[in-house]
């Protein structure tokens, strides 16, 4: 964390907030969050640069459970320790948590409603363009070099043409990793 960071570093309550204004106004999931929550840690508040966030959703998604709680739970924990992580965690998963119990208790036949049904329709586009969104920023950061190109290709088509597995490339993809950083300290060395 840099000075700049360390001095916006944020209460638990403005974290609770800030993550349960995001967990009330996102449709689509924890992969829909992810554009809503980089706009607020990084580009509003700026509590973490571009890299830091990159970091903690390779780290969050590679982790078991939803992205998006993961992911709140981690930066939370970043910036304000045990604490921000607690808050950061109860304030993305309450605004679910309270919606679903008002479905449940008042609301039993909603799911035959005309207007939800068009409702629901009409979001899955923007969800989609949301996650589109997030994966292309994300990528323009991630990938600086050929190299970086060739290995999403490729990750890519192993994804999609050979049908891997997501957990399979997860793991090729830090092992892979590993090695980079092997191979680069083992040149490191060799040159001094």
């Amino acid at each position: 964390m840099t000075k700049s960071q360390e001095k916006n570093k944020p209460a638990p309550a403005i974290l609770f907030m800030t993550f349960f204004k995001i967990g009330a106004f996102t449709f689509g999931g924890g992969l829909a969050m992810i554009p809503l929550i980089r706009r607020e840690v990084v580009e509003n508040r700026q509590w973490l640069t571009d890299e830091d966030f990159m970091d903690t959703i390779a780290v969050t998604q590679s982790a078991p459970g939803p992205i998006a709680v993961n992911s709140a739970t981690f930066i939370g924990y970043k910036l304000a320790g045990i604490p921000g992580a607690l808050t950061a965690l109860s304030g993305t998963v309450l605004p679910s948590f309270l919606v679903i119990l008002l479905i449940a208790v008042f609301l039993e036949n909603l799911g035959q409603s005309f207007l939800l049904q068009k409702f629901f329709s009409g979001v899955r586009p923007a969800v989609i363009a949301l996650i589109l969104t997030a994966g292309i920023r994300m990528g323009r950061k991630a990938l600086r070099n050929t190299t970086d190109y060739l290995e999403a290709v490729i990750a890519f088509l192993l994804l999609i043409i050979a049908d891997f597995h997501p957990i399979i490339l997860i793991i090729l993809g830090a092992l892979w990793g590993a090695s980079r950083v092997h191979h680069a300290a083992k040149q490191g060395g060799n040159k001094q």
